[in-house]
């Protein structure tokens, strides 16, 4: 298969820290990746230096077949300012940005296909609404019809179901699933071992550095995880602190 992006003795860290430490992997278009790994493994550290928020401190995130053009990326519910201004039409219509720019109006086809978005995830009825007030199922359902608009080819997805109920749960693992046989390329952070057996074909464990990388079965080893445990806890700190020092 082709690649669709390649970690080439990559390693991503904060202030010359290395959080990620000399990544070799091949991610496959069209794979169903979950990223694994202990707290602290650098997991959402290598999202970021995916789409570019962080420079790589030693080697390099390649694209193979894909660009960062082509990536849609979903951080955590965290990493988002809720109390924001904002009403869940104008969120979710944020993922035609790169259609209709600040000034662009929301009419016609481009209202059309933000409605769809919306029905899609079970949003009709929530237009107007703050998106102070949604529940954390709600939020993320906004997030994800957000990303449906950006027709995107990489989706990378930061813990996509913390503070989510099961229902919602169950329709974005219907609409991931969805775009793996569209054949786009999508990489999840995730915590939960069963939802990545059920719902992942690919598995990526990290802890700092690469543990295993492969078909799902073959990685998510009762093996693999204790060693995952250990090379996290060999650490006396958090990433940016234990991290190995680069000149």
């Amino acid at each position: 298969m082709r690649t669709a992006l390649a970690f080439e003795n990559l390693t991503l860290g904060y202030d010359s820290q290395a959080a990620v430490n000399n990544l070799e992997a091949d991610i496959a278009e069209g794979s169903l990746t979950a990223v694994v790994g202990p707290n602290g493994a650098g997991k959402s550290t290598l999202l970021r230096g995916v789409v570019g928020a962080l420079s790589p401190l030693e080697g390099r995130v390649a694209f193979g077949t894909l660009s960062r053009d082509d990536i849609a990326y979903l951080p955590q519910q965290s990493e988002i300012d809720w109390t924001f201004p904002l009403s869940v039409i104008d969120l979710v219509a944020m993922g035609l940005w790169h259609e209709i720019g600040p000034f662009g109006q929301l009419e016609g086809d481009r209202l059309a296909r933000v409605e769809a978005a919306l029905a899609a995830m079970g949003l009709t009825g929530f237009e107007n609404r703050p998106i102070g007030s949604l529940s954390g199922g709600q939020m993320q359902r906004t997030l994800f019809a957000r990303l449906l608009l950006q027709d995107a080819s990489l989706i990378l997805l930061d813990e996509p179901f913390t503070s989510v109920d099961a229902s919602t749960i169950a329709v974005l693992l219907d609409l991931i699933q969805r775009w793996h046989e569209e054949g786009l390329t999508v990489l999840t952070v995730l915590h939960d071992h069963e939802t990545v057996r059920t719902h992942f074909p690919k598995t990526l464990m990290l802890a700092r550095e690469l543990v295993a990388h492969g078909p799902t079965e073959q990685v998510l080893t009762a093996e693999n995880q204790s060693r995952a445990l250990e090379m996290c806890e060999a650490c006396d700190g958090p990433p940016h602190v234990c991290g190995r020092s680069v000149a």
